[in-house]
């Protein structure tokens, strides 16, 4: 067996140990979000809180936007994101490439 086989076969065991001990580790664990965590922190400092405003998409639907909703357009904005970053690190790399060629044709 190769070197590069033995690698790729134990980066893959650690990948599936990473994935599968924390369910078994941490059973009975509460995860909640920031969100939850800071509004029970205003609650507790001031219970009569008012919000200021509701997000523009509850008051154009009439009512909380669902779970999945909100997912979908956190994703929509990452893959924005990530986008954005890969073609102005693509930019940076074909620059550096461009400007040697052009410094060799240059000499």
């Amino acid at each position: 067996m190769s070197k590069n086989t033995k690698t790729v076969l134990i980066l893959i065991a650690a990948a599936i140990l990473i994935a599968i001990v924390p369910l078994f580790a941490l059973k009975g664990a509460e995860f909640g979000g920031s969100d939850d965590a800071g509004s029970q922190v205003v609650e507790e400092v001031n219970s009569g809180y008012e919000p200021w405003f509701t997000p523009v998409l509850e008051t154009m639907l009439g009512g909380e936007l669902p779970g999945e909703v909100e997912s979908l357009i956190f994703c929509i904005q990452t893959g924005i994101g990530v986008g954005i970053m890969a073609f102005c690190m693509g930019r940076l790399v074909e620059r550096k490439k461009w400007s040697k060629k052009l410094g060799k044709e240059l000499e």
